[in-house]
């Protein structure tokens, strides 16, 4: 019998400055008195494809489906805040990408079909390019979020250098989630 491991594709956050201004809000909401779970640091990232339970042996077949996947490595700028689904109910706040969003689209419509092929399922939400970084968990102190996004909607949080895909796993435990990257492609 395959073991099942949980597994996304995304580029991660590594620039200390960046996460640490991520920090700095995830405190400021908290202050706001918002029901919330905020993302760890060291988790926050930007997915491209959550894949779901998968069996261990798919990992080489997506990894082949990365290096398919055509994109030189390219700058994304990370600013502004939001929430989805939409503003009157608010389940994730996320901090958005102003710069390499074109390029992040790219990425997915190479790959969407490519796994479709491996036997996922269509990706029915489509791709939003964002970083998760609380996740809602009821309507107290929706007003002041909403106050707290319109004064801060356009925060910078920085620039990343996106030149590695990863596919992640995710190991769900009381704690919160753990992710740990199984494959990696760098274009050449």
């Amino acid at each position: 019998m395959s073991e099942y491991i949980r597994a996304f594709l995304a580029f991660d956050l590594d620039k200390e400055e960046i996460i640490n201004k991520i920090i700095q809000i995830q405190q400021l909401l908290a202050k706001t008195g918002i029901d919330a779970k905020f993302v760890d640091p060291e988790n926050i990232h930007i997915t491209i494809r959550f894949l779901g339970e998968i069996p261990v042996t798919m990992t080489p077949k997506i990894h082949e489906q990365m290096e398919k996947t055509q994109f030189k490595p390219f700058t994304i700028k990370i600013s502004g805040l939001g929430v989805f689904p939409n503003i009157n109910y608010p389940r994730i706040i996320w901090v958005g990408i102003s710069q390499g969003a074109d390029q992040l689209q790219h990425i997915f419509s190479q790959l969407e079909p490519n796994l479709q092929k491996l036997g996922f399922s269509p990706d029915k939400k489509g791709f939003s390019p964002h970083l998760t970084i609380a996740r809602i968990r009821s309507a107290a102190g929706k007003q002041q979020l909403l106050s707290f996004l319109q004064k801060n909607i356009e925060t910078d949080f920085g620039e990343i250098n996106a030149i590695s895909l990863r596919l992640k796993r995710s190991q769900l435990t009381p704690q919160g989630p753990i992710y740990s990257t199984l494959k990696e492609y760098r274009p050449q």
